[in-house]
């Protein structure tokens, strides 16, 4: 008698195609390198690749796709509030570099 197996069940197709497409992102990644590509394309194009890479490998190895709305946003909000928040926080520190500058700079005149 077969065991019964319980959960949800997906084609091995979906994990070939998501394989594949990881080892296409990976080598345009290395081959930004490979071409010395500089500058902020370069950032742009790494940036990019590992984003699109990570959205994957949630997506469908870590099966949020096939997730619930609620579970996706109790993951997904809270990682997008603090990307956020480090922006922000990114951009408050320059603010503080300069000010600091700008008072030391007139206490040494």
């Amino acid at each position: 008698m077969a065991a019964h197996v319980e959960g949800q069940q997906h084609p091995i197709g979906i994990y070939l195609k998501i394989w594949g497409l990881l080892f296409v992102l990976s080598t345009a990644s290395y081959l930004v390198d490979y071409f010395h590509l500089q500058g902020y394309l370069r950032w742009f194009l790494i940036l990019a690749f590992m984003l699109l890479k990570a959205g994957l490998i949630v997506a469908v190895f870590m099966h949020m796709l096939w997730e619930r709305l609620a579970m996706m946003y109790a993951i997904l909000v809270p990682t997008l509030l603090l990307m956020v928040l480090l922006g922000i926080g990114a951009l408050e520190a320059d603010y503080t570099f300069f000010t600091r500058g700008v008072f030391f700079l007139k206490g040494l005149l």
